[in-house]
């Protein structure tokens, strides 16, 4: 099994070192704009050369964790729309600016055909250098109860952290009024339910 990460983020970084250490094939993508020689990636591109442009990775991976900036998003849901996903696993690990439509919402509509979960968005793109203050050790896996969900809390727990299961992506309330709002993730073949709280 290969795990690819999407976007050159400090997150993107400690989870790959350390799916690496647990003995997984891992591979990184990035903007053509990436520094690739930042000490803290030249590392991780000298053997086997691992860092490659977004296509790439997520052609060469089973399961795709996409930890990116926002502003990479763009580039990003662009790939991921004329690249063929069929079945693979998507896991969104980004944090949704509140003024903007969830991140979560526009990597399904771009990969409607692949399996949709979210993990390790407690922790920030910046992790660990954002949880100084704090030691993470879990983080919800929201998404349908499908088989594809128990490798997801799997591989969350391989590398030590407590996968909890949660079914349900909450929308953060300032966009869509007064009352949180949550999103049912469903299987691909079904479209995408919204119920109030």
């Amino acid at each position: 099994m290969k795990i690819g990460f999407l976007g050159g983020t400090s997150l993107s970084n400690t989870l790959g070192k350390k799916y690496l250490e647990a003995g997984l094939e891992v591979v990184f993508g990035v903007s053509s704009d990436f520094d690739i020689e930042a000490p803290e990636w030249k590392l991780l591109n000298r053997l086997n050369h691992r860092i490659c442009p977004y296509e790439s990775a997520i052609i060469q991976s089973e399961i795709i964790l996409i930890c990116a900036e926002t502003i990479s998003l763009a580039e990003i849901i662009k790939v991921l729309s004329t690249t063929d996903i069929d079945e693979k696993i998507i896991i969104d690990c980004t944090h949704s600016d509140i003024s903007q439509l969830p991140n979560s919402v526009l990597i399904r509509s771009a990969a409607p055909k692949a399996h949709h979960f979210r993990a390790f968005d407690n922790f920030g793109v910046d992790y660990p250098k954002s949880g100084i203050f704090r030691r993470l050790e879990e983080t919800k896996v929201f998404g349908e109860a499908i088989p594809q969900k128990l490798r997801v809390r799997r591989l969350v727990e391989l590398i030590g952290y407590k996968a909890i299961d949660a079914d349900q992506i909450t929308i953060e309330p300032e966009i869509f009024g007064s009352k949180p709002t949550k999103t049912r993730i469903l299987h691909p073949n079904y479209p995408m339910k919204s119920a109030s709280m």
